[in-house]
């Protein structure tokens, strides 16, 4: 029986690639680094945004120091810009109240950083959701398991009553890590073989298409 759906974020419920890519771009030309292309942006996400800024500079340029410098003032202008094109994908809202009304529990699990995803989620998700885990300081990121078992714990569920849904390879080896059935979704920022190849057991094109993998 199915209890709970565990979600990324970025790609999986809110289209945020724009708002990420002006803000990393913003800071990179204010430091004359190259910038990118929106679509190059869609292979740089999905490991956290330390991991974002650290792909975006110059190879020249990634010492520690630097990135963190570069990613505190990622942080500070994406915080004020992060809702300026960010979106949900369609019928993402009808799929969430569904499950709601079904009784089966949702959570956000996501590489962004926890004070980025909490007021995203509260924006476009108002109430929608149990439980937002966004990444943490001293927390592995995805695809180490530690934070799906977290949310497991918090939702009081089992791995075999969960569904994971993502749109990378991140999501689908998270959920194989902690032994989640993972669903795989082409509407966001990768394409179906790097799904297929890091362990999705199924792949949908539309969310409600969901539903069907929920067992009564």
């Amino acid at each position: 029986m199915t209890k709970a759906v565990i979600f990324d974020l970025d790609g999986t419920l809110l289209n945020t690639i724009d708002d990420l890519s002006n803000s990393v771009n913003y800071v990179l030309k204010k430091h004359n680094y190259p910038t990118f292309s929106v679509e190059e942006y869609k292979y740089k996400v999905g490991n956290g945004m330390k991991k974002l800024i650290e792909r975006a500079l110059p190879k020249s340029e990634k010492s520690e120091e630097k990135v963190e410098e570069i990613l505190a003032e990622f942080m500070v202008y994406y915080s004020e810009h992060k809702t300026d094109n960010t979106a949900p994908y369609k019928d993402i809202e009808t799929l969430l109240i569904t499950l709601k009304q079904k009784g089966i529990k949702t959570a956000v699990l996501t590489n962004k950083a926890h004070e980025s995803a909490k007021p995203l989620i509260s924006k476009y998700f108002p109430e929608l959701f149990d439980v937002v885990c966004g990444q943490k300081q001293g927390v592995p990121t995805k695809p180490d398991p530690t934070s799906v078992f977290e949310v497991m714990k918090e939702l009081d569920v089992s791995a075999d009553e969960c569904l994971y849904l993502g749109d990378s390879g991140v999501d689908m080896q998270t959920a194989e890590n902690a032994n989640i059935f993972a669903i795989g979704v082409l509407w966001g920022f990768r394409k179906a073989d790097e799904l297929e190849q890091n362990g999705a057991k199924a792949i949908i094109k539309q969310p409600l298409e969901l539903l069907s993998f929920i067992k009564e």
